[in-house]
């Protein structure tokens, strides 16, 4: 009952609650938004419908196993695209990181220049320069490179501030039983860090993901880049199947998106779990 309490006098202290005028101004409000959100979804249906967007001869394409095929090849390439840009980034971070947290001016300097320079850099850009540079016959690996830089670059500040929230208790008293940086940064801060950065690790890996789409604009035939094919191809008099693609490829990029959220979830509850265990048994 005290709870309770006490959580309604901290509300109260918050903010006023609301009175009948303003209750009634809230539901107004509401109720034009909604108007005008249903307004504004009837109007882009209306206009897709005009265009013949809704034309149920535009699913033909999908009967096809060649365009089957295609987009299963697509999927295939984003997955490869990511997988490795995932990999290079957590490895590039993580010796970004190391630099950012080193004890010798110079690398420390040159590792926040390099950490802010590709942050502040955008990825397009430095992707379409990777693939007019270096990578005009190798468009995977323009893409895999500029996603390993501003992502490695990313997930670097990510794992600095989770390693400096640790109290620096801890790196104190591992320092005065004798063990040198290394051993604190590997056996004391760093796995005391994950357990903090591991959800915002798994969120930049999700950009990550979203980012491949980017391949499109340099040819890299990756899901996004087979769906704008499929899309540019008329299909006799019903037009181009843009709305028939977008519902196609559209939730593929949000089921893979979800997946690894939910694997972040799962790794995360692991080790809450385990971290309980762990206390209960000192207990």
């Amino acid at each position: 009952m005290s709870s309770l309490f006490t959580r309604a006098s901290a509300a109260s202290v918050l903010y006023d609650a609301p009175g009948p005028r303003a209750r009634s101004r809230n539901r107004i409000l509401g109720v034009l938004a909604l108007a005008g959100i249903a307004g504004l979804l009837w109007y882009a249906y209306s206009a897709l419908d005009e265009n013949g967007q809704f034309d149920p001869q535009l699913w033909d394409a999908f009967q096809y196993n060649a365009v089957q095929q295609r987009i299963v090849d697509g999927l295939l390439a984003t997955l490869e695209a990511f997988g490795l840009a995932a990999l290079f980034s957590l490895v590039l971070g993580a010796l970004l990181a190391a630099g950012q947290l080193s004890d010798h001016k110079p690398v420390r300097w040159a590792t926040v220049s390099v950490v802010q320079f590709f942050r502040a850099m955008p990825l397009l850009i430095l992707i379409v320069a990777l693939y007019y540079a270096f990578f005009a016959k190798e468009p995977m690996w323009a893409l895999v490179l500029g996603l390993t830089l501003y992502n490695g670059s990313v997930q670097a500040e990510i794992i600095r501030s989770g390693v400096n929230a640790v109290p620096r208790g801890q790196g104190e008293a591992a320092y005065a039983l004798g063990m040198g940086k290394t051993q604190v940064m590997t056996l004391i801060l760093v796995p005391q860090a994950i357990r903090s950065m591991l959800p915002s690790m798994i969120g930049q890996l999700v950009v990550t993901l979203k980012d491949t789409s980017l391949g499109f604009i340099i040819t890299y035939h990756e899901l996004l880049f087979v769906g704008k094919a499929i899309a540019s191809q008329p299909l006799n008099a019903a037009g181009f199947p843009y709305i028939p693609v977008v519902l196609v490829i559209g939730p593929i990029y949000i089921a893979m998106c979800l997946l690894l959220t939910a694997l972040a979830r799962w790794i995360e509850a692991r080790g809450r779990r385990g971290a309980n265990r762990r206390t209960s048994a000192a207990a």
